[in-house]
C-alpha cells in the first residue's frame, strides 16, 4: 500500500511541473494529462491490487496452511495414526499367533508326552501280567512238583499216608522224642510205623495215634501244642523212607515218667528189646 502512495505521489508531482505557470496549459493538454494521470492511476491501482491479491492469497494460503493446519495435516495425521493402529495390531496379530503356536506346540508336546506315558504305563501292565502270569504258572508247576514227589514218597513209603497222617507222626515223634538224637526220633517213627503195619493195631498213622490209651500226648495236649523241629521233620521223611533201628518194636515207655502200673504191665506183659537214651523199647 505505501508503494501504491508513493507512486500516485510522483505521478501528482509530475503533473504539477507539466502544468507550471512557464507552460501554456491548452485544454487539449489538460484532456490529455488528465486522461494520462487516470490511466496511470487506473494501471498502477490494478498493478498493486493485482500483487496484493496475488501476495494475500498466497499469504492468506500459507496462513490457513500454518494456523488451522488445514485438512492435509490433518489427513497426515490420521494417517500416521491408521498406520500406527495396523502396525499394532500386526504386532498384536503376530504375538498372538506365536503365542497360539506356542500353545498348541504345548498342548501337542503334553499330548504326546501324556500318550507316550499311557504307552508306557500299558507296556508295564503288560510286562507285570506276563510276570505275573509266569509266576503264577512257575507256582503251579512247582506245586505239581513237589504233589508229584510228595505222592511218589508216599507210594513209596513203608505204609502208605495222608497229609493228615504225616502232620500226626511229626506232631507224636515231637512230643514223644524231642530231647532225643534223630536215632530217638527214628525209632518213636518206627513204633508207630511198625503198629500200622501190624494187624493187632489200626492200619492208618492217624488211627494208630488217636487209638484210646496209647500214647500220653493225646491226653495230656502236647500233641496239639508241640512246634515240629526240621530235626524231627527229617527223621520222620528217614523213617518213611525205610530207614528202621527198631528190631520191629510195637511198644517204648520212658520208665521215669511212666505210671508204675504201665511200668508192670510193660515189664510183666512184652519183651523188651533194648533202651536208647531215655526210652525203652518193647515187642
Amino acid at each position: 500500500m505505501s508503494s501504491l502512495c508513493s507512486f500516485l505521489h510522483s505521478v501528482c508531482q509530475l503533473v504539477k511541473v507539466l502544468m507550471a505557470p512557464a507552460i501554456t496549459v491548452t485544454k487539449q493538454i489538460y484532456r490529455s494529462s488528465a486522461v494520462i494521470l487516470s490511466g496511470t492511476v487506473i494501471v498502477a491501482v490494478m498493478t498493486f491490487t493485482s500483487a496484493g491479491f496475488s501476495g494475500g492469497g498466497h499469504n492468506a494460503l500459507a496462513a490457513y496452511a500454518e494456523t488451522s493446519g488445514g485438512e492435509p495435516e490433518t489427513e497426515d495425521v490420521k494417517e500416521e495414526e491408521e498406520i500406527a493402529v495396523l502396525t499394532e495390531a500386526r504386532i498384536q496379530l503376530h504375538l498372538t499367533n506365536a503365542e497360539s503356536l506356542r500353545s498348541g506346540q504345548l498342548l501337542a508336546g503334553d499330548t504326546l508326552e501324556k500318550g507316550l506315558q499311557q504307552k508306557e504305563a500299558a507296556r508295564k501292565e503288560r510286562l507285570a501280567v506276563t510276570e505275573r502270569t509266569r509266576e503264577e504258572i512257575r507256582q503251579v508247576e512247582e506245586e505239581k512238583k513237589r504233589q508229584a514227589e510228595k505222592e511218589a514218597a508216599r507210594q513209596a513209603a513203608v505204609v502208605y499216608y495222608s497229609d493228615q497222617d504225616y502232620e500226626v507222626l511229626t506232631r507224636i515223634v515231637e512230643a514223644e522224642a524231642g530231647g532225643c538224637d534223630t536215632k530217638g526220633r527214628i525209632l518213636v517213627a518206627n513204633v508207630v510205623l511198625n503198629r500200622v503195619k501190624s494187624k493187632e493195631f489200626p492200619n492208618t498213622i492217624t488211627d494208630v495215634v488217636y487209638q484210646k490209651s496209647q500214647f500220653s500226648p493225646v491226653f495230656d495236649g502236647r500233641l496239639r501244642t508241640c512246634r515240629v523241629s526240621e530235626k524231627t521233620v527229617e527223621a520222620v521223611n528217614r523213617a518213611l523212607e525205610g530207614e528202621d533201628y527198631s528190631q520191629g518194636a510195637l511198644y517204648f515207655m520212658n520208665r521215669k515218667h511212666s505210671r508204675s502200673r504201665n511200668v508192670s504191665w510193660f515189664d510183666g506183659s512184652l519183651t523188651f528189646l533194648f533202651q536208647h537214651e531215655k526210652h525203652e523199647f518193647f515187642k
